[in-house]
């Protein structure tokens, strides 16, 4: 295998990512009231947000340990690629960095490179598939680290959310002014900035209001979707996201749509009913 790559578990893998050997995910770790929850394939999305609910606590997460992470790039692979969620948000992403001089030191003969997603969720998992991509049609180590830079430099992330509780519990909306919700049911329509924060793109009055003004937002501030990949994530809502799905195609034409289920972390952050999009 010449080439391996690692995203951490805030980035959903599809069925053919976790099927093909080239990818490989690092969890984070989970935690609502004691009960505590390794971000891998034992998460069990219901029974979590079930716990959620019940709890008068905000969960809260946790970032891989460098050694998690060194552990990961062990491989055969001589070109080593890990996709963190922004760092931001996260400290995986400086976890990776330390895992990346241990990883070096014991094996100077590889090449590992360490990308912050300024993103999440399916940003993430879109990151993973462009290095395929590179990677498979011919490019080089260094040309591989530098177009997927670009290519994480042009990428956008936008949410809808039923609350933005644990956002703003877990402090990740600290720079956001203030917006109107509660009893006038206001869902804001969030999005990601060129370093990896949240920002605050618009609002609509109900939920399938600031669905149609997310898709709104993607065609107004997205170009040569015939070319691009647009995937979308979900928090138990899968008629949601296909309808979604729908509403893009109609305003857009991308190269393809992917549908993906949240994973933990994602999951926790955009409580049961969220959609994440990203491209």
């Amino acid at each position: 295998m010449d080439y391996k790559v690692i995203v951490d578990s805030c980035g959903e893998l599809s069925k053919g990512m976790k099927e093909d050997g080239h990818f490989a995910s690092v969890p984070l770790e989970l935690d609502v009231d004691g009960y505590h929850v390794v971000d891998d394939e034992s998460f069990c999305q219901l029974e979590f947000l079930e716990k959620v609910r019940r709890s008068p606590n905000c969960p809260k997460s946790a970032c891989p340990s460098p050694q998690r992470y060194y552990d990961a790039y062990l491989s055969d692979a001589e070109h080593v690629y890990v996709v963190t969620l922004s760092s931001k948000l996260s400290g995986s992403y400086n976890s990776a960095l330390v895992a990346k001089q241990m990883f070096e030191a014991d094996f100077p003969q590889k090449k590992i490179h360490v990308f912050d997603s300024c993103s999440a969720s399916v940003g993430e998992t879109l990151i993973g598939l462009k290095l395929q991509e590179l990677e498979e049609t011919g490019h080089t180590f260094e040309e591989t680290v530098t177009l997927a830079g670009q290519y994480i430099e042009s990428q956008q992330t936008f949410f809808v959310l039923e609350t933005l509780e644990t956002l703003r519990k877990n402090g990740r909306l600290s720079n956001l002014k203030a917006f109107v919700a509660g009893v006038l049911k206001i869902k804001p329509v969030m999005g990601s900035t060129p370093d990896g924060q949240i920002c605050q793109l618009g609002q609509a009055q109900g939920m399938n209001k600031a669905l149609e003004r997310m898709v709104k937002e993607i065609a107004e501030r997205t170009t040569d979707h015939s070319q691009k990949l647009l995937a979308i994530s979900h928090c138990n809502c899968p008629k949601r996201a296909q309808k979604v799905k729908e509403q893009i195609e109609k305003a857009m034409h991308f190269k393809q749509i992917l549908i993906l289920e949240t994973a933990g972390v994602s999951s926790m952050y955009a409580n049961d009913g969220g959609i994440i999009v990203a491209v």
